[in-house]
Order: C-alpha cells, then structure tokens, then sequence
C-alpha cells in the first residue's frame, strides 16, 4: 500500500519548494492541492518538462482541489488502494491549522508524510524582523470573533490572527480592536501572500482602508507599544477614558482595571472636591488619575509594590494632565504611615493580607470617608465585609458584568468581560459635640 506525501509550502509554491520537494511532484500522478496552486501546477509541469526534467511523454498528472477536504477523501484512498504516487500541497505547515488533522483522522498516520514549510505565522514575523517566542495566535477561521476579544483583554505584546476572509478578513480585526478600546496600543500590519514574488506586507494607519485589492490570502499581526501621548488632554472624555490610552507594565500587559469597571468605581467613590484619595494597588493609576480628571483639587496618593510603577504612573499622569500629590512604591499596610489621613480609598490589592490592610485603612479612615474594594472572588467579599460592618460603616455590596460587542457578519455578538464584585463601605459622620 502506497504513502501520501503531504508538502507544506508558501504562496510562491511550486516553483518556492525545495528540490526534494520538486521531486515528489514530478513523480506524482495524483496532485492535491487548494485551487490557487492548482492554477500554476499544470504551467510549473510544462516548465519542467520543456526543461528535461520530466519526460515529453508523461502525462500530466491528475489535479484535484482541496478547497472542500471532505471532497478529496475517497480519491486519496483509492489512489492508496494502487499504489498510485500522491502529493498533497498544503499552505505552511500541514499539522498546524491546516490539512494534516483531517488527513490524520480518516487515513492514519502510517500512510501519511509529512514535509512542513514556514507557518504563515513564522513568514510574518520574520518579514517584520521581530522575534516571535512571546507571541500568541487566534484563528478565526470559521470561528466568532468572542476568543479575539477575550485575548485582548489580555494585552499579548504580539497576536497573530488568521484571519476568514468570508467574515470580513483584516477588516474584522480592526472592528474587534477597535469595540475593545485598544487601536492606539497596538500597530495593525497586513501580510498578504507570503513566500510570493508579489507579497505585500504593510502597516495600516487606524483610520486607513484596507487596500481594494487586498488578496484573499493574509493574516493580521497586532504588535503592541506604546500609545502615542494625547495632543490635548484637556481634549479627552471627563472619565471613562479607553484602555489602550494607559502605558502598561511590559511584564503583565492588561492588569488594569476596565474601562467598565472604572466607571463604577469612580461613582462609588462619591468624590469629594477636596479632600485625600488613597489608591491602593494602583497598577497603572488608572482610576485614581482619572478621578483627578473629576476633582482636580484632590490629593491623590498612589500605591504600588511592582517595580517600576511610580514613574509608570507618573508617565500615565502626564498624558492626561493631572498631578498625583504622591506616588509611592512599596507595600500595604507598611507604607501607608507616611500618608495623610484619607477620606476616600480604594484598595485594589493586598492578596493574602487583604484584612490586615483593610483593618489599617479603617483605622485612618476620616469621618465621613468612603472605602471601595473590587474583588474577584466571593471568599474575598466574606473575609472583608465583616470588618466593615464591625467597624461601623454603612455596608453595599453589588456585582457588575459588562460586556463589548464584537462584530460578527451578520451583526454583533457581545463578548463577556470579567464579572467584578464591589464591596463599599461608608464611616458615619462623628457625633456632634453636646
């Protein structure tokens, strides 16, 4: 019984294939291949016999198009059944998001080679000269678009997406990017062809069309960096500011509190117009700068124990035009001793020590004063409630789900974002003296 030999390859196949390669195709008499390599196939065939490679009086080989796999199954198997030579073209790498799953399912590995070429994937990024080890990839052949929205979230510093040009293609990519609030942080590039004399690889402006003749076969790169600062900060929302506006930590791109979420937490805070905000676990200062934007005249005193994030926040003031009264690196509760008593906090960290550095916070807490946690977890809303209410504060709790609407062809499917708890707890006004 014969052996199907399955040849990756790129867009400039057959004559970009190696010459083992070649060779398998000049002895085929079965040849398989997605129907834009069959149009050159027959070309490449008479080349090669004109050239002497191949004998006048071979015949060409048999073409079938594997554009519908499940068409190609039972003329594999016959041509197997009589030992007839078989090649599959497959694009880059068959066992990876190509043919090679399918012809492993119903043929088995035995009767199958495998001769693997660059991934579409590995073509991109070595035409744009970046290292490639910490990127992540999304197909979206076929699939929703919820999964690219979910990686988002996440803020990878490179994402690869196959795109499905039945479903909009690059332009779907843009749409998605641009529901997610992150078009600033990330440079959109267009590979079309590759491995083609006439591969095309560009960076699209946001604003920028597609090319009218963009070709079917392409994939997106999002290579993040920084977003370009504001030309007027003045000039932005009040509050409520996208995501992709705030400088990221390099090493956990995406830990930030969500647009969504902010908004919320910005109205439970009831900012007072002056007074002292404690921002707790700060991250990139994201709700602390923007309650700045609301109530200019506050002291806004920033927390953070991961390195670096002092002059990251710093940074993400500047771009917005506001001045933090402090921003410290260093832990809770240890280092909230050198700060004003305040009359608003929110706590964004803590971990394990959570209820220690709530207890210090309360300790501090002015009349009147508003504390807000975010939480994840309801064991984490257990453990703390209860020294809210012991301590005499007026005790809510509430659940926020949000979600972005992701485009699909048809219309728009909504892709969830994290589901936070808010645990709020408000100290009562001191008794009037007698």
């Amino acid at each position: 019984m014969g052996r199907i030999e399955v040849i990756g390859s790129d867009a400039g196949a057959p004559a970009s294939l190696s010459s083992p390669a070649q060779a398998l195709l000049r002895a085929a008499q079965l040849l398989v291949a997605p129907q834009r390599l069959l149009l050159q196939l027959e070309p490449w065939w008479r080349a090669e016999q004109a050239a002497g490679w191949i004998p006048l009086t071979t015949p060409c080989p048999e073409l079938l198009a594997s554009d519908r796999p499940e068409q190609i199954l039972s003329p594999l198997e016959a041509a197997l059944e009589t030992d007839r030579p078989v090649v599959v073209l497959a694009s880059g790498d068959p066992l990876w998001f190509g043919i090679g799953r399918l012809l492993l399912l119903h043929l088995g590995p035995e009767r199958l080679r495998f001769h693997p070429a660059p991934s579409s994937l590995q073509l991109a990024f070595a035409r744009l000269g970046r290292p490639w080890q910490d990127a992540s990839w999304i197909s979206l052949h076929g699939r929703d678009p919820e999964p690219l929205a979910t990686a988002l979230q996440k803020r990878p510093q490179a994402l690869a997406v196959l795109t499905d040009p039945g479903r909009g293609g690059a332009e779907e990519v843009r749409r998605i990017l641009r529901a997610s609030g992150l078009e600033v942080a990330y440079a959109l590039w267009l590979c079309e062809r590759l491995g083609h004399p006439a591969e095309r690889v560009q960076r699209l402006a946001p604003a920028a069309p597609l090319p009218p003749d963009c070709d079917p076969l392409h994939l997106v790169l999002l290579i993040a960096e920084p977003p370009a600062p504001p030309r007027d900060p003045a000039a932005l929302p009040l509050f409520g500011l996208d995501d992709g506006l705030f400088l990221q930590h390099d090493d956990r791109p995406g830990l930030m509190t969500k647009r969504e979420v902010r908004i919320q937490l910005l109205a439970d805070l009831e900012l007072p117009a002056q007074g002292v905000l404690w921002d707790i676990g700060a991250g990139v200062g994201s709700v602390g700068l923007e309650a700045l934007r609301l109530r200019p005249e506050l002291r806004a005193w920033f927390l953070e124990q991961r390195g670096g994030s002092a002059s990251l926040i710093a940074a993400n003031a500047e771009r917005l035009g506001v001045k933090p009264a402090g921003v410290l690196e260093g832990r809770a509760p240890e280092d909230l001793a050198a700060l004003p008593d305040p009359d608003r906090v929110l706590i964004g960290g803590g971990g394990c020590q959570r209820a220690a550095l709530l207890a210090a916070v309360l300790e501090r807490l002015r009349p009147a004063g508003v504390v807000v946690i975010p939480l994840a977890t309801v064991e984490a809303l257990a453990e703390l409630r209860p020294l809210l209410e012991q301590a005499g504060l007026t005790v809510s709790v509430s659940q926020h789900q949000a979600w972005r609407g992701a485009p699909l062809a048809e219309g728009t499917r909504l892709a969830p974002l994290n589901p936070v708890l808010v645990l709020r707890g408000v100290r009562q006004l001191a008794p009037a003296a007698p």
